[in-house]
């Protein structure tokens, strides 16, 4: 299986160009500002949370699990009682969308399905505008 090589090429170099290597390698010492220490945490905290939410009588969706890991939002388990109570006052006021604070924590919440949809932090929450919601529950 002789391929003859075409004439266009002067050199090694451009045969090695075009048929080996089209990206080069990057630096694999690539160092970030997360130590650790910060990782181990966010992995716990990860684990934690999927526990609580696995037991919890919400549904939380996917953007909401993510939420929770990305701002860092460590759920307790008391934390998801009055969560899980909101959403019942909520509930028996017949309320569709709610926005639940728990804390320094606000949850939008699709009633009916009993679905987390978001959570959002102090940080988040700071200019104080919710849409979308038809009612609020303070725990």
């Amino acid at each position: 299986m002789n391929h003859p090589i075409s004439a266009q090429f002067s050199s090694i170099e451009q045969i090695s160009n075009q048929y080996l290597s089209s990206n080069p390698v990057k630096n694999r010492n690539n160092s970030t500002d997360i130590s650790f220490e910060e990782i181990l945490k966010g992995k716990q905290s990860e684990e934690y949370n999927r526990q609580i939410l696995e037991n919890s009588s919400l549904k939380f969706s996917k953007h909401a699990a993510m939420r929770l890991t990305d701002r860092h939002i460590n759920l307790t388990q008391e934390m998801n009682t009055r969560l899980e109570n909101g959403v019942e006052q909520a509930s028996e006021k017949g309320i569709q969308e709610s926005l639940v604070l728990v804390d320094s924590l606000a949850f939008i919440v699709n009633v009916p399905n009993r679905t987390v949809v978001t959570a959002m932090d102090k940080n988040e929450t700071l200019n104080n505008v919710f849409t979308n919601i038809d009612g609020a529950v303070i725990m």
